[in-house]
């Protein structure tokens, strides 16, 4: 227990440093802002608590939102996303036989199921966080292609972060 909360802890402070200091910083036209503190929320427990679940999601969108100076957009996203976590996790079709502390990750769920897992997720988050952000439907192309641009790239980088730290085999 001691171990996963150190490791979720870690893993919380690297996703918000990194997203404040390094992908907020990465838009040369607007159009590109990727959102990869997410990664925090696909990475919790399978089978943990529905009430924490909201909570760390709502936490790491305010932690967001405070560097960013977005009022609440970045904490409504998160707890969208930690509202359909469940949903979307029993939908892609994990195996039965999780055990109370797996995480998804692409070592352990394999990488389509990952892959598949995170698309949806970042998906749902990125289109309500920038349609909130807009708030009208006059740029609704515009938000869209945003978007679109802003899940592929949040998306990629997810995955290289799961191939480069969490694909090494079981020892």
């Amino acid at each position: 227990m001691t171990k996963a909360l150190a490791g979720n802890t870690i893993r919380f402070m690297l996703l918000v440093v990194a997203q404040v200091f390094i992908f907020n910083k990465i838009q040369p036209t607007g159009y590109i802002n990727p959102q990869v503190y997410v990664l925090f929320i696909l990475m919790l427990p399978f089978r943990f608590p529905g009430f924490w679940l909201l909570f760390l999601s709502f936490l790491t969108g305010l932690t967001i939102d405070i560097f960013m100076q977005t009022p609440g957009l970045h904490a409504a996203a998160s707890v969208f996303l930690a509202f359909f976590r469940p949903g979307v996790i029993r939908l892609v079709g994990k195996k039965e036989d999780l055990e109370p502390n797996d995480y998804p990750n692409v070592r352990d769920s394999g990488s389509l199921w990952f892959f598949s897992y995170t698309i949806i997720l970042v998906a749902l988050h990125h289109l309500f966080l920038f349609y909130l952000e807009v708030f009208r439907f006059s740029e609704f192309g515009q938000t869209l292609l945003k978007a679109v641009i802003n899940i592929a790239l949040s998306t990629l980088i997810i995955m290289l972060i799961q191939y480069l730290f969490y694909f090494r085999k079981k020892e």
